[in-house]
């Protein structure tokens, strides 16, 4: 077998191409999402996203890598270890990484116990990403994410989802359309804010909920929080007054299994 071409020039078209698709506005203007990482790239496999191109760098493979990339469809092109460093996003990338059509997810019609996760106002892609993966975790149907924030199949949000975000619906809505989607199919909103009186283990989270978080400086718009309002609460003795947005959305959602399965278990209907 003819051992593969390696592109090394940095100003090789596909290399130079690849540095540009790093931008959220060069994405979209080519209807393409970047994944790097072979878990991630595995997964959006799975999930049955057209892999277009594949970029591999054998000398960086991780164990995972070196197991998965042979099995990647689409055409595959092998970079240096310079090129592959120049493309990555990534402190200690694993050597593989590609292009796949932008996916047109969609939230299904809900389940009578369907939770969904409402982000506002979210811009840094770890938060969005690990919201994601505990989403997947726990079982909710789907992820909107609220107007311009974080690019929800960013490479970044991809990363910190560890590919959850192919596997559980996430979608960008503006909210009005968001909220409309939610009040037909009569969905109980549950706005996490600091200010709120009560605790949000005291609050139903049963049936169709939709969890909104959103950034502590920016707040929540009254028309999400017309439902209910819950709160986190702070040790008093304590110097911190907030959580992590991931950590709350991590709380919110295992709450609401928690309440899910009492239900059930219990013989009741949901």
């Amino acid at each position: 077998m003819q051992p593969a071409e390696v592109i090394t020039s940095m100003q090789n078209p596909q290399v130079k191409r690849l540095v540009r698709l790093r931008s959220r506005r060069e994405r979209e203007r080519d209807h393409v999402i970047l994944i790097e990482g072979a878990r991630e790239l595995g997964r959006a496999v799975n999930a049955g996203l057209d892999v277009q191109d594949v970029f591999l760098c054998p000398p960086l493979y991780s164990p995972e890598a070196a197991d998965v990339a042979g099995q990647l469809p689409g055409r595959h092109t092998h970079l240096s270890a310079p090129a592959f460093g120049k493309v990555s996003v990534r402190d200690h990338p694993d050597g593989v990484l590609g292009l796949a059509s932008e996916p047109q997810a969609t939230l299904l019609e809900p389940a009578q116990d369907a939770v969904i996760v409402v982000l506002h106002g979210l811009e840094k892609p770890g938060n969005v990403g690990a919201i994601i993966r505990t989403a997947d975790a726990a079982g909710a149907a789907g992820v909107i994410v609220l107007g311009r924030g974080a690019d929800p199949y960013g490479p970044n949000v991809i990363r910190a989802s560890q590919g959850s975000v192919f596997t559980v619906p996430v979608v960008a809505w503006e909210h009005g359309a968001a909220l409309d989607w939610l009040r037909v199919h009569s969905f109980t909103l549950v706005a996490c804010t600091p200010d709120a009186p009560r605790p949000y283990w005291d609050l139903p989270l049963t049936g169709r909920v939709a969890l909104l978080l959103g950034t502590e400086h920016q707040g929540l718009p009254d028309d999400w929080r017309e439902d209910g309002a819950v709160s986190i609460p702070m040790n008093p003795a304590g110097g911190a007054d907030s959580l992590n947005v991931a950590t709350a959305a991590a709380l919110m959602l295992y709450e609401s299994a928690r309440q899910r399965h009492v239900r059930v278990s219990s013989g009741s209907r949901v």
